[in-house]
């Protein structure tokens, strides 16, 4: 093999390598920075790019598309001084790609721990339940906060979602001590305050009671009122009607109680002939 020979095959290699070197390629989706001795150079964009070989080189590559940021989980405390545990993610998309690389050293790990530290203090200024309840609020705030920081940087923000937001092991322990307790207290409330309305409607009970029996003792006390002026007045001056009825009354009475069955012994008074035979005595004197 001559020498002429190697030499064309060398050429021949030499320029197959300069042209795959100064030819580049690019998908849809990607950018990629060049630098010309180690200064930037330019940006190439998706399609067909001509570079100069061993000038120029690739120094980055960036994706254009939706980058996708997992926010690791980390302890937040609240104002009040509880613990919760809670992590993100982050939608960024690179919209100039000199200042993401030259910007910022790793754009992505700025983006993570600028995100951690603004969730921290977003969540420090929020008691317990307001965090754990205001999800979308400390996204809107966490979105806001970072937006012009990512611009500097090249990003452009377009979501930060709150994945978790959790009390520690610790604090839900503590929680559930606190919901055991004011259930308790709730039963006791609700306990006390039927006990209250019992004791009202017993009360209102027994007021209504005593004024039934206020009332039935006054229309007793008007009809016995009422009926001891009719007698008078059918009787008059006239005192045997009177003695004859009492009489009536008297024995009547003698005979329940002697029908009793615990009467055992009826004590009848010691003149009771006496006062018979006068009350019949007067009755004929008066009828003649």
């Amino acid at each position: 093999m001559s020498e002429g020979f190697i030499v064309v095959v060398a050429v021949l290699i030499f320029v197959v390598v300069t042209l795959a070197k100064g030819v580049r390629i690019l998908p849809q989706g990607e950018e990629w920075i060049v630098e010309r001795l180690g200064k930037y150079h330019g940006t190439l964009k998706p399609g067909l790019n001509i570079i100069i070989p061993y000038l120029d080189r690739i120094a980055y590559k960036l994706v254009t598309k939706d980058i996708i940021l997992d926010v690791q989980e980390q302890e937040v405390i609240t104002r009040d001084n509880a613990v919760i545990r809670t992590n993100a993610i982050a939608f960024v998309k690179i919209t100039d790609p000199v200042k993401a690389v030259y910007g910022v050293t790793d754009f992505s790990e700025a983006i993570r721990n600028m995100i951690m530290t603004t969730l921290r203090s977003i969540v420090g200024e929020m008691d317990l339940d307001a965090a754990l309840s205001s999800r979308d609020k400390i996204k809107a705030r966490l979105r806001e906060s970072i937006a012009d920081e990512a611009v500097d940087w090249g990003l452009t923000v377009k979501s930060v979602e709150i994945q978790d937001i959790n009390p520690s092991e610790s604090m839900q322990r503590a929680m559930e001590l606190q919901a055991a307790a004011e259930r308790e207290r709730k039963a006791a409330v609700t306990k006390a305050e039927g006990a209250k309305q019992a004791a009202i409607l017993e009360a209102e009970a027994r007021l209504e009671s005593a004024k039934r029996d206020a009332n039935a003792q006054v229309m007793l006390a008007e009809a016995s009122a009422e009926a001891i002026r009719r007698v008078a007045a059918a009787v008059g001056d006239q005192t045997v009607p009177m003695m004859y009825l009492l009489g009536e009354k008297y024995i009547a009475a003698m005979e329940r109680l002697g029908a009793g069955d615990n009467a055992k012994v009826v004590v009848l008074p010691a003149d009771l002939q006496e006062t018979v035979r006068g009350l019949m005595g007067r009755g004929k004197s008066a009828g003649l």
